[in-house]
């Protein structure tokens, strides 16, 4: 495989890079594009919807009109992945591997001919922190009810030193119960304090790794032939997970060169959510739902599974960022030249949806999350950076993947506060001249016109969030789809305050820097017998 070595670990040191004064100058420029951006962009609607009314309402209307006709076209996305998942979640996938009969000729390695699958081990890491035995168990339990033969499976529970020693004793409690049903355990300990490391997953993660690899030398496991699946700790895979994975990983065109992403579900405790942390999960699930059938804006996120080969000869995870998840992807990207990809599983993989023991503190919580989630912002000054300086790759790749990562989290930041709060403004501050015109007249009839045709897209995914709910509990009634369905109409409160605030918050604290970024935030996790009625 051209670019890969399998034999050993490229050198990787992790430190602090020097920079000359015109590449410093040029990585804050890049921090402080899109906070900027965003901000410019709110200062001009306020300032244009006094100064300018007309040109502000003009661009509320085709700003309105752009917002419905992409909400259409996601909403067909969201139709066909939601087809094709309920299709793939029917299938027995361990079945169809003994029909797989070749891999990947084009990076240069196969494996034989026949029973491809028996040649693949999985190796699954499970960062924690301090969460709960609970958590940890059931998370656990639902690998060793998996279709998939455990003797294949090579489980590491990745703990942190500074969890203390309630961490530790979790962890072995953990090894000692199921450690011996599957080919191997491993519970590693992250030191604290290492030079180079952040606190977060990302460290812990690539320590974790590092260890694993010495663990699969000493097993005889062939480096090439494991695909290592990196899991958050409330992460509950479905019984096919690995059985898809070896599916997809062994049909695909270059396996080596992909990242393989299922579809994060928030739903392990979706009952026990408040109204808002519910809509907010069913918005996260629906949208990566989509983005599985845009494989070519995929980027990873959350729970991903990646070849050993490549992770090693792409340096595992960075240490000193908290967006590893999403960075792997940019690591690989970078590294081959733009030959890289997320391949998607349209497959699902179960996570906690937000839920603390207050019902503010479950919104304390969310925003948090959200505002963690939205510092994934901190990858435009590295992508930028690294995309203007390698001419190896394509210049229609560099642009489309420039353009659509500042998109995105510019409109993260901005649409939702646009469509409902600043586009009122040109009528409520445009003066008398400009609230005597037509348009004035017109501006709020066409923008609720607008605002409520693209609701139906909302009300499709109330019914699909129905469709999607995991089996029901005791006292689950009737009345209860009723109320699930109606607090879909809290997704204006939804989208602003806990999606374009924690998004120009994260941004404006890349824009302003210093001690203003942010670190890793651990959601926190638990269980409890009383479910939320």
């Amino acid at each position: 495989m051209p670019g890969l070595s399998f034999g050993q670990e490229r050198s990787y040191t992790i430190g602090v890079p020097i920079f000359s004064c015109a590449q410093r100058a040029k990585r804050r420029f890049f921090e402080i594009v899109p906070g900027a951006a965003a901000w410019l962009t709110i200062i001009l609607m306020v300032v244009g919807s006094w100064r300018l009314p007309t040109a502000v309402a003009v661009f509320i209307i085709l700003f309105d009109t752009y917002w419905f006709l992409k909400t259409a076209y996601l909403f067909l996305h969201l139709r066909s992945a939601f087809r094709m998942l309920r299709e793939n979640v029917k299938v027995n996938w361990f079945a169809k591997l003994d029909t797989v009969a070749t891999s990947d000729g084009a990076s240069g390695f196969r494996l034989q001919a026949s029973g491809n699958w028996r040649d693949l081990s999985h190796l699954v890491i499970f960062p924690m922190y301090r969460e709960p035995y609970e958590v940890v168990r059931e998370s656990i339990e639902r690998i060793l009810s998996s279709n998939y033969p455990m003797g294949q499976l090579v489980v590491v529970l990745a703990t942190e030193e500074r969890g203390g020693a309630e961490a530790q004793a979790t962890a072995e409690r953990i090894r000692v119960e199921f450690g011996g049903r599957f080919r191997s355990f491993l519970v590693t300990t992250h030191p604290e304090n290492l030079p180079g490391d952040i606190p977060g997953k990302g460290s812990n993660e690539a320590w974790a790794g590092r260890e694993a690899v010495q663990l699969v030398d000493r097993l005889g496991i062939d480096r090439r032939r494991v695909l290592v699946s990196v899991f958050d700790i409330d992460t509950q895979v479905a019984p096919e997970y690995f059985g898809r994975l070896a599916y997809v990983f062994l049909t695909a065109k270059d396996p080596y060169r992909a990242i393989y992403q299922p579809v994060p579900f928030y739903f392990n405790n979706i009952f026990r959510a408040s109204a808002l942390s519910r809509v907010r999960a069913f918005s996260s699930t629906f949208w990566e739902m989509m983005q599985q059938v845009r494989p070519e804006r995929l980027t990873s996120f959350s729970s991903q599974s990646i070849p050993l080969a490549t992770l090693i000869d792409i340096g595992f995870w960075e240490r000193d960022v908290v967006s590893e998840d999403s960075r792997i992807f940019w690591q690989g990207y970078l590294r081959y030249d733009g030959d890289f990809r997320v391949e998607p599983l349209l497959y699902p993989v179960s996570l906690d949806a937000n839920v603390a023991s207050t019902f503010w503190g479950s919104l304390q919580n969310l925003y948090r999350q959200q505002r963690r989630w939205a510092w994934g912002v901190e990858n435009v000054p590295y992508v930028f950076e690294r995309l203007s300086g390698n001419r190896r790759i394509p210049f229609r790749k560099r642009l489309f993947w420039s353009f659509t990562l500042f998109a995105g989290f510019y409109s993260w930041a901005t649409s939702s506060l646009i469509i409902f709060v600043l586009g009122w403004l040109p009528v409520a501050v445009g003066g008398r001249d400009f609230n005597g015109t037509l348009l004035s007249y017109s501006l709020p009839h066409v923008t609720s016109f607008i605002v409520n045709l693209a609701m139906f897209g909302v009300a499709t995914s109330a019914v699909l969030s129905v469709a999607l709910l995991p089996p029901k509990p005791a006292w689950f009634r009737p009345r209860h789809y009723v109320l699930y369905l109606i607090e879909w109409l809290l997704v204006p409160v939804v989208y602003i305050v806990f999606g374009a605030i924690p998004a120009l918050d994260a941004q404006t604290r890349l824009m302003v820097g210093g001690r203003s970024r942010l670190g890793f935030w651990v959601t926190p996790k638990g269980r409890s017998e009383n479910a939320r009625k």
